[in-house]
């Protein structure tokens, strides 16, 4: 995906306030082998363009006063109640150097499965994103898991699947976390009428009025 920045000559709060007031978002582009940059980017045109997964997870090519630059997004800081971008990140992308960056998992062939097809088991998407590690060159856009072959109360971990050539996932210490797990519908126990407890309850009240009255 490709889009469009521009030099940014003023820094600090007051000139980001301003920036933004004139449909601009402020932002910085930083790694590599040059120093850290200040851009601006069209407000609308970067919030159409944030909507966009592959704007997240893939490499982005950046034109910036006439030359063209790969960069990734590294961060997005948003207005805690209103549809405005605040700032924006990029780090730029070194094709020798290995990165870090989280994928997307799309999954597909669930409605197939055995588990719900058969056994109408819940499926449990535990991980929508997997962080990796790959050269630019071999970063996938999204990381498709086929679950048609899910069986009852079965669960997927991350050694149970393919992972694109060149592409390692990035554990943090979960060796084999769970991607996926198929549930069995909770059915809830069917809990007396509250009318027919009370009618019950009323029953006895109603043959005490009508008893005679005991003579003295």
């Amino acid at each position: 995906m490709k889009f469009v920045a521009f030099e940014r000559a003023k820094q600090g709060t007051g000139a980001s306030r301003r920036l933004r007031i004139t449909g601009k978002t402020p932002g910085i582009v930083y790694g590599g082998e040059g120093k850290p940059q200040l851009i601006e980017i069209d407000h609308n045109a970067l919030w159409h363009a944030l909507k966009k997964e592959a704007f997240h997870s893939s490499i982005l090519e950046m034109e910036l006063a006439g030359a063209s630059t790969k960069v990734l997004l590294r961060d997005v800081q948003y207005h805690p109640f209103r549809q405005l971008v605040q700032h924006i990140d990029f780090q730029r992308v070194d094709a020798r150097t290995r990165m870090t960056v989280k994928v997307p998992l799309h999954y597909k062939g669930e409605e197939e499965s055995p588990a719900v097809k058969t056994d109408h088991n819940l499926v449990n998407h535990v991980m929508t994103e997997l962080e990796v590690s790959c050269l630019p060159a071999d970063l996938p856009e999204f990381i498709e898991v086929d679950l048609s072959g899910l069986t009852k109360q079965a669960t997927v971990h991350v050694n149970d699947i393919k992972l694109p050539r060149g592409v390692k996932f990035v554990s943090h210490g979960k060796v084999n976390p769970v991607l996926v797990s198929a549930v069995a519908p909770l059915v809830a126990e069917e809990a007396p009428a509250e009318g027919a407890a009370a009618e019950g309850a009323a029953a006895p009240a109603k043959a005490d009025a009508k008893a005679p009255a005991k003579k003295k």
